[in-house]
């Protein structure tokens, strides 16, 4: 098409080509236009990332303030004080309750297997021998870390790596206790994701996972953005700077984290799907506004030493649980527990339901 509007404007008499410039001017802006990304270009920049990002975990120390003053007291009304335990508890009770000769356990978007290795090893040393855990990711980078952690760890024995795409994977055996950990907000298909793990547990069998529940891309939605904005506005100058992208934010810009990947691409849809195909037996619904602040773009203007830092947390934290306490906005986390079945009681001291967590959009 632009060759086209290049040879018209050779051949035609001045007056027209007055008349079509604006329209080639137009076409050209359109043309030069970022294309949208494809699955396939998202998936690349998903693998790229991954590949070169050996400590996916890392966090500021300020995110380990905050988890450990408010987070622990919080979970360990249920007989863990972080994810790992919270993993470990449920994969011993389905090494306890097995009637199998192993226990099979599958890990989805596994990455480096940092959780998995803490998790084989853990069991282990509490005596048990007889499980496996099914490691599951696409990125053959990320495995290769996680195979020579496996062997410096010595549970290699209890590792199997299965390079799939979570998107179209489908169910060939079945598992006692399906995880996620953090990688539910990376699923795109997550409908499809969601009935092969259902189809794939073994009666009794259980999904548990810790992941993302907020708006896609790690947004806000406009009610949060909203009280956001309000700290923001008083808040100094010294706590505006995002590490991730190294600019000086004056007001908060609400970026959209799915358009360079994966990352968080269909979080507000992953509540929804699992309240319409599993029964909730745990439900542990947490933070929204604290995390801009603790997490890896903000978290590092903090400092653990400084007093007025700590305040100014604290002070986050305890509107954040108040707004979500009396509904104007939702938690952006959490920690669940689920079966198939419909035939245990919820465990929930706080007598929050799942459903009346989800946020309408």
């Amino acid at each position: 098409m632009t060759k086209l509007f290049e040879k018209l404007k050779q051949i035609l008499p001045r007056p027209i080509k007055a008349v079509l410039r604006p329209f080639y001017h137009r076409y050209k802006k359109l043309a030069n236009k970022v294309i949208p990304q494809t699955y396939a270009n998202q998936l690349n920049a998903e693998i790229n990332r991954f590949s070169q990002e050996e400590e996916v975990n890392d966090l500021p120390d300020i995110f380990h303030y905050w988890s450990n003053k408010y987070l622990v007291p919080k979970f360990q009304a249920y007989g863990f004080s972080n994810p790992d335990e919270f993993f470990f508890k449920y994969a011993q009770m389905a090494i306890e309750n097995c009637e199998q000769s192993k226990v099979q356990i599958l890990s989805i978007g596994a990455g480096n297997c940092d959780t998995e290795i803490k998790l084989a090893k853990s069991l282990a040393s509490s005596g048990h021998s007889n499980f496996i855990i099914q490691c599951m990711d696409i990125n053959e980078a990320m495995f290769q870390r996680g195979m020579r952690l496996a062997e410096t760890e010595g549970v290699r024995d209890h590792l199997v790596f299965l390079q799939a795409d979570f998107n179209h994977w489908k169910a060939a055996e079945k598992y006692d206790l399906v995880i996620a950990n953090q990688s539910l907000h990376h699923v795109v298909e997550l409908e499809h994701l969601f009935d092969n793990i259902k189809s794939a547990m073994r009666k009794n069998g259980k999904f548990i996972t810790s992941d993302v529940i907020g708006r896609n891309g790690h947004m806000r939605w406009p009610e949060a953005l909203d009280e956001l904005n309000k700290i923001w506005h008083k808040m100094p100058d010294k706590y505006k700077h995002n590490h991730a992208f190294n600019r000086h934010e004056k007001k908060y810009i609400n970026h959209d984290c799915s358009r360079e990947g994966f990352e968080g691409i269909r979080a507000q849809d992953v509540l929804p799907l699992l309240v319409e195909r599993f029964e909730f037996e745990l439900f542990i619904p947490f933070a929204n506004l604290i995390l801009i602040f603790v997490d890896r773009n903000f978290g590092p203007n903090f400092s653990i030493d400084d007093p007025e830092d700590l305040a100014f947390i604290d002070n986050v934290q305890k509107s954040d649980e108040a707004l979500m306490a009396d509904g104007t906005i939702k938690p952006t986390m959490m920690l669940a527990v689920m079966n198939s079945d419909g035939n245990v009681e919820p465990n929930n001291q706080h007598n929050i339901l799942a459903k009346n967590t989800i946020r309408a959009y």
